[in-house]
């Protein structure tokens, strides 16, 4: 991993690393599952956030897809905050979380300059 990272991909990487570390809080201490195990639970929410850990020699794809995937919790943060009045709180945080990646990774593409007409 990079020394120096840029101040948009230290955001986004804390982003995605609180996106982890909410899913995991998430199933296994705020709302443990009630209908299949918990280790089922955070297969499916944690595992697919850790797959960018395989690209993390090029930080910067690794964020990429993460925030690819993060698509889908910001889905599933805004059908909870709707379906399920205890866990809204938790549910806009992860909202929050994916906006917060996604913004990131927004602010820190490299755009060309415009080409001067004349």
């Amino acid at each position: 991993m990079s020394a120096a990272l840029s101040a948009t991909s230290r955001i986004a990487l804390t982003a995605w690393l609180g996106l982890i570390a909410l899913q995991c809080a998430w199933y296994a201490w705020l709302f443990p599952p009630q209908q299949i195990p918990l280790w089922v639970a955070l297969a499916v929410a944690v595992v697919p956030l850790l797959l960018p850990f395989l690209a993390i020699r090029n930080v910067r794809r690794a964020l990429l897809l993460a925030g690819i995937l993060s698509l889908f919790y910001f889905c599933h943060g805004v059908a909870e905050s709707w379906s399920s009045a205890q866990e809204r709180g938790v549910a806009l945080i992860e909202v929050l979380l994916t906006l917060v990646l996604i913004g990131a990774l927004g602010a820190g593409v490299k755009r060309r300059p415009k080409a001067t007409s004349g």
